[in-house]
This record gives C-alpha cells, sequence and structure tokens, in this order.
C-alpha cells in the first residue's frame, strides 16, 4: 500500500467518498489529481488536507468527452505519466416511472447515463491509452449496491452502476495483457454529506438496520478498499466488483 511517486487522479474528488479516496492515497505517498466540476471550494478543502504532494486540481464535466480528454491529457504532461484513475464521480436522480412525464423520464436516463457511465468510459479510454503507452496502470471504479439490489425509484442510476460493472470486467480483460488492471468497489449507503439527509430522517433507522452491524459504512471503508485494489500485489484480482455494504446485501 505504498503509491511513492505514482500519480493517481480521483473523480469527483472533493467531498465524501471521493475526498477520503484522496487522503488515503496522498497519506501513502502519492501526488493526488483532485477532479471536481463545480464546487471548487470543497475541492480547494481537500487539497489542502492532503499531507505530501505536489497535488493538483482538475474542473471538468463528465459529461463533456472533451473535458474528459482535455483534463487526463493535462494531467499527464504536468507530471509525465498517469499510474492510477479511480472513477468515483456520479449522480443519482429519481426519477419513478409513474410520476414523471416521458420527457423527464428520457432527460434523466440521458444526464444519469451520461455522467455515471459515458463519462466513465470516456476516462478509462483517455487514461488507458497513457496507461498503455507507459506499460503500467491501475484502474478502480466505484459502483453501488444498488447495480444488484435494485433502485426501484431511481433506474437509471441502478442501471448505470450495473453497466459500469460491466464496462470494468470487460476492460480487465482487455487491458490485463498491458499490464494495466481494472477493479470495482459496490458501496451500499455510506455517511456522506449527501445521504446525511436521508440517515438523519425517520427512515435512518431502517437504512442502519439494513446491515447487522446497525450501521451505515464511513467513507474512509469505502476508500480503503479502493486504495487497496489499485496496490501492488492486488492485480489478480482484476475483474473483480468488491461489495462494501455491511452484509446488508448478499449475493453469489
Amino acid at each position: 500500500m505504498n503509491f511513492k511517486n505514482k500519480v493517481v487522479l480521483v473523480t469527483g474528488g472533493s467531498r465524501g467518498i471521493g475526498r477520503a479516496i484522496c487522503q488515503q492515497f496522498a497519506e501513502r505517498g502519492a501526488q493526488v489529481i483532485i477532479h471536481y466540476h463545480q464546487n471548487r471550494t470543497a475541492a480547494e478543502e481537500t487539497l489542502a488536507s492532503l499531507p505530501g504532494g505536489p497535488h493538483l486540481l482538475a474542473q471538468a464535466a463528465m459529461e463533456d468527452s472533451t473535458a474528459v480528454q482535455t483534463m487526463i491529457d493535462t494531467a499527464v504532461a504536468h507530471y509525465g505519466r498517469l499510474d492510477i484513475l479511480v472513477n468515483n464521480a456520479g449522480i443519482y436522480e429519481e426519477h419513478p416511472l409513474a410520476e414523471v412525464s416521458y420527457d423527464e423520464w428520457q432527460a434523466r436516463w440521458r444526464h444519469i447515463l451520461d455522467a455515471n457511465l459515458i463519462g466513465p468510459a470516456n476516462a478509462m479510454y483517455c487514461a488507458g491509452q497513457h496507461m498503455i503507452r507507459q506499460g503500467y496502470g491501475r484502474i478502480v471504479n466505484i459502483s453501488s449496491r444498488g447495480a444488484f439490489r435494485g433502485e426501484p425509484t431511481a433506474p437509471a442510476y441502478g442501471a448505470s452502476k450495473a453497466g459500469l460493472n460491466a464496462m470494468g470486467q470487460s476492460l480487465a480483460k482487455y487491458l490485463a495483457p498491458f499490464n494495466v488492471f481494472v477493479g470495482t468497489v459496490a458501496p451500499g449507503w455510506v455517511a456522506t454529506d449527501m445521504a446525511q439527509e436521508h440517515l438523519d430522517s425517520p427512515a435512518g433507522a431502517d437504512i442502519r438496520g439494513q446491515s447487522p452491524l446497525n450501521r451505515v459504512a464511513t467513507p474512509d471503508e469505502v476508500a480503503y478498499t479502493a486504495v487497496f485494489l489499485a496496490s501492488e500485489g492486488a492485480e489478480f484480482l482484476t475483474g473483480c466488483i468488491v461489495d462494501v455494504n455491511g452484509a446488508s446485501y448478499l449475493r453469489t
């Protein structure tokens, strides 16, 4: 778990799980590129919290293919290489089938798939090109329990994460001969700012009760798994999907 002289790009790195991933990589010696979309203040707070360095901020809309390519090419130009990509950025929007118009249904599907699936696919392509040339790379995708358990009121989110799982496994097979390995982390509920409203609501007890540990994951627990999958010695896990959900949803 030593990442000295390694360069890591974490999408959605300004808050929550992404911030914890950035911090854990930095604590282990990596140079970290913190991607953000709109919240520069949060990104700067994450940057200020990181030991070591030099670290870097990178702004891009994941839905914008040109912006994604520019972000990755700029990172490589700055550091001379890119060793690890963590696809953490994503959005969650509810769109219950019986409660939205057909136009809204289509708009939500396009928006969510562009952000959660097409954006990471483009990032993997652009990063993968550099990793193939340098003969080394690690890619970690942050998926969701919802890809397996289902998201009744947010089906596009569940589908986007299921697609991310399949894409990671497909590219794990393709990239392995180039010494580039791909792993996926699938969290359940995590105690982030975005989840806090739900956890503090009357539904919070039921959410925590889904796990026999009677709690949800911390961002650090999810981050630790992501960092492990990117570490030396975890290569034979390529193609894996690791559940980090406190046994709230078990699959065989």
